[in-house]
């Protein structure tokens, strides 16, 4: 490695470098073309699905503990979860590993917190109801979820909680995409905010995130196929969410 590419990687947090490096290394952070469900075609996909050993969804664990450590550090004001909530279905893995990864991280902090997730469907006998885990009412809960687009699934978390009489403090997703909300007319050039800019100021709730597109040009500018960031570049540029300007 040159010393202009270990300056690059300094920029990023040992823990982001580390789990980039993971997801290109298992395939799970890919370039090509990929249609979105926004219908947009992204030069890079992102699967969280594919973090299914016990050594990648070690990484995954480990880099989601440390943002939320980081993410609680600074945002003091934020009450202290007492629930880690994973959207069903990406998101239950990611709230089980991370909670364990917590707690061997700072046992006295975290041994405590419950992890809670969500049933598709809601179960009519045996204990019941649409929540397995931690009961979430009158409790502060922090949502983890792999990548967020439009924001439809925040909402729907957000509402799930809600219901069941807990409170959202924050989000804390893999990858921020940096991008803007999609539309009816997605190339009309004019500036629309990212789901998670726009959750944060609908609902007050503060969002985090392990990585986003900039942490993997930043690591990924000295190191890959020049024709792939390039074409980062410029999905970045002509969809950059105008809260990311």
């Amino acid at each position: 490695m040159s010393p202009i590419e270990q300056q690059r990687q300094s920029a990023i947090p040992a823990y982001k470098a580390d789990f980039l490096k993971s997801c290109l290394s298992a395939n799970i952070l890919t370039f090509g073309s990929y249609t979105l469900k926004s219908g947009r075609q992204s030069p890079y996909f992102f699967n969280a699905g594919s973090f299914h050993n016990a050594k990648l969804l070690s990484a995954i664990a480990t880099a989601y503990a440390h943002t939320i450590i980081d993410f609680l550090t600074a945002h003091p004001h934020i009450p202290r979860p007492q629930v880690l909530f994973g959207p069903a279905y990406k998101g239950i893995p990611l709230a089980c590993g991370t909670l364990l990864k917590l707690g061997e991280i700072d046992e006295e902090s975290w041994g405590e917190v419950s992890y809670s997730f969500n049933r598709k469907e809601k179960k009519d006998h045996g204990e019941g109801g649409g929540i397995v885990g931690g009961a979430l009412r009158d409790k502060s809960v922090l949502v983890l979820d792999d990548v967020i687009t439009a924001g439809t699934a925040m909402r729907e978390t957000i509402e799930i909680v809600r219901r069941e009489g807990g409170k959202v403090v924050g989000f804390v997703v893999a990858v921020d995409r940096m991008e803007k909300m999609p539309s009816q007319t997605d190339d009309d050039g004019i500036p629309r905010p990212s789901a998670m800019g726009q959750i944060r100021k609908e609902y007050g709730v503060p969002t985090a995130s392990i990585v986003t597109l900039d942490d993997l040009i930043e690591l990924l500018r000295g190191q890959g196929d020049e024709k792939d960031m390039e074409r980062l570049q410029q999905y970045r540029t002509q969809y950059l969410a105008s809260d990311r300007v």
